[in-house]
């Protein structure tokens, strides 16, 4: 990040919730903000002037004090499959992922896979992947690391919706420092910004987070407009609803959709 604004930058470290407990699954810590609240605090408090996020880990709802000032260059959105690919797992197949959005649509596809959790850093993740006959993670942080060979399979995002936002970096602010809002506004990407806007609508429009089978993707089209598809499913992967639409106002865009999704009655939240 600081390559991309040109110049130096002092590190302040921050341990968060779900560093801490690394190895509860996230859904029984509440879900989205266990990796951001305590980096928010110390922008808040002027510990630090930006915070830099995986924007997937965000809550839906803006932080008081607090602005996302820019989304650079978004990264591969979709997940990966590390030890087999899909058409691979044998019958009866132990796959990782401590994700219930995951879970749920591999349970979709493949009723006959078995779930374990899985937990830690990209690096821990695939030093316990001979364990298993795959774990599941998010292409865009084996990307960054450098540990892309590792992966046996991108999923297609027509056979697994990606969780909102993911593969994006979401780069916060104080709401009143005019002066980093603009020198981070250099680095914004319009497009991927306006995408995580629809994503992130959606999921707040809903009302979930981690501790529901949620998901969404987005892009800008050709004209300028939004199209976003989200999906809303049961825990077991029995009920799985995904519907589209095409919008010029990417928030408006990812709230009609979960309004929609909601609306066809066929998952119960």
């Amino acid at each position: 990040m600081a390559a991309l604004l040109g110049g130096d930058a002092e590190l302040v470290v921050v341990e968060t919730t779900g560093d801490r407990r690394a190895d509860t699954p996230i859904h029984e810590m509440g879900g989205t903000g266990v990796f951001v609240k305590e980096v928010q605090q110390a922008v808040l408090d002027g510990r630090a002037d930006i915070a830099v996020h995986s924007a997937k880990d965000l809550p839906s709802e803006q932080t008081p004090g607090l602005v996302i000032a820019a989304v650079p260059e978004r990264g591969d959105p979709r997940d990966a499959l590390v030890g087999s690919t899909l058409a691979d797992l044998p019958n009866g197949a132990v796959v990782a992922t401590g994700s219930v959005r995951r879970r749920a649509q591999l349970a979709a596809l493949r009723a006959d896979v078995i779930f374990a959790d899985l937990r830690g850093n990209m690096e821990t993740r695939l030093a316990k992947a001979a364990g298993f006959d795959a774990i599941v993670v998010a292409a865009a942080a084996f990307d960054r690391l450098g540990l892309e060979d590792h992966i046996t399979e991108r999923l297609a995002t027509s056979v697994m919706l990606p969780q909102v936002a993911q593969g994006a970096l979401a780069v916060e602010c104080r709401d009143d420092d005019a002066a980093t809002r603009e020198r981070l506004a250099t680095i914004d990407d319009h497009d991927a910004h306006r995408a995580v806007i629809a994503e992130r609508a959606f999921l707040a429009e809903l009302g979930g987070g981690c501790d529901q089978p949620v998901g969404a993707l987005a892009h800008i089209t050709d004209d300028g407009g939004v199209e976003i598809e989200g999906l809303l499913a049961s825990l077991d992967g029995r009920a799985v609803v995904r519907r589209a639409i095409t919008g010029s106002d990417p928030e408006a865009a990812g709230r009609e959709l979960a309004e929609m999704v909601v609306a066809s009655g066929e998952v119960t939240r």
